[in-house]
């Protein structure tokens, strides 16, 4: 196993397809000769050249290069590439993977600050994925460039310099299968992306008080692999849902929905979530801390579902 950080591991699943198939580009803002904002494209233009690392003007109305502005490209995500394979009936493939920074950072305040992956997940035809480790990150994005249909691949910036063990060998990550993170038996947490983390440290503490919490990761989210979540929360009896994006209307209330509905009778407490404030995220430190899931909070929850004071 190889210690490497996301943007490394990143890096290297870039490299490896590109290797793989002369017929896989890239198309970006600063993906060239700048090497990518957060350097995941570094020495990509050198070795493979420019007919297939292409810089594209900075003006997100053509082209998107975060998250936060992708919005200006539903209608072509939306309205086309989810759609050319049902509309065509299967004759027209959309081999596309949107790849780049989304979620909270660190002090960019409210419009850079964003995670639309519940949007992205209410669409048939789209592949959503949100790795939180570096393995996770190059075995999900060599899958995501190997299928033929758009993905979505939504990569939270705080995490680039995540290191992590990567095995060295060829190995890809099937796209709609989860993992557990942390084995346990008493609750269940459902997290994704950088609140993985955050469950991992809240779990912790959980532990020094007794309580074995399960902490599990679907990694994508359209489509989503139930069964992994299901068969943890028949095992706990509880579940607690963690998410960075908003409460209303999150993704989290998706997978509320489908375990009260489907382990209903396993279930010894209701499904909770902890999420973001419901505001734009402010720009303050201290605000900053409040407005995201913190341990404390996910202890706080897993202490209500499992009728602690």
């Amino acid at each position: 196993m190889a210690q490497l950080t996301m943007r490394e591991a990143l890096n290297q699943a870039l490299k490896e397809e590109m290797t793989r198939d002369p017929n896989v580009f890239i198309l970006g803002e600063e993906v060239g000769a700048y090497q990518g904002a957060y350097k995941i494209t570094q020495g990509l233009l050198a070795q493979f050249g420019e007919w297939r690392v292409r810089d594209t003007p900075i003006a997100e109305e053509a082209m998107m290069m975060t998250f936060n502005f992708s919005l200006l490209a539903l209608d072509m995500i939306v309205n086309h590439a989810a759609k050319y394979r049902y509309m065509s009936g299967g004759q027209i493939r959309c081999p596309m993977v949107m790849r780049g920074p989304s979620g909270a950072a660190t002090q960019v305040a409210a419009q850079h600050s964003q995670g639309f992956e519940s949007w992205y997940a209410h669409i048939p035809g789209l592949v959503v994925v949100m790795p939180s480790t570096p393995k996770d990150a190059k075995g999900l994005l060599k899958s995501a460039i190997r299928d033929d249909n758009p993905v979505i691949f939504m990569e939270n910036e705080i995490l680039y310099n995540l290191k992590g063990e990567v095995p060295e060998e060829e190995f890809h990550i099937p796209l709609g299968l989860g993992d557990i993170k942390r084995a346990g038996k008493d609750v269940t947490l459902v997290a994704w992306s950088r609140s993985v983390i955050t469950s991992l440290a809240a779990a912790k503490t959980l532990a020094d008080e007794g309580v074995e919490a399960e902490v599990v990761d679907p990694r994508t989210l359209r489509p989503l692999d139930e069964d992994i979540i299901f068969e943890s929360v028949r095992k706990t009896g509880r579940c607690v849902v963690v998410e960075e994006g908003w409460r209303y209307a999150g993704f989290g209330s998706e997978i509320a929905d489908r375990v009260q509905r489907e382990c209903f009778d396993s279930l010894d407490a209701p499904v909770l979530r902890v999420t973001a404030a419901d505001v734009p995220m402010p720009y303050a430190k201290t605000l900053e801390k409040a407005y995201l899931p913190q341990p404390e909070r996910i202890v706080e929850a897993a202490h209500q579902v499992l009728y602690r004071s």
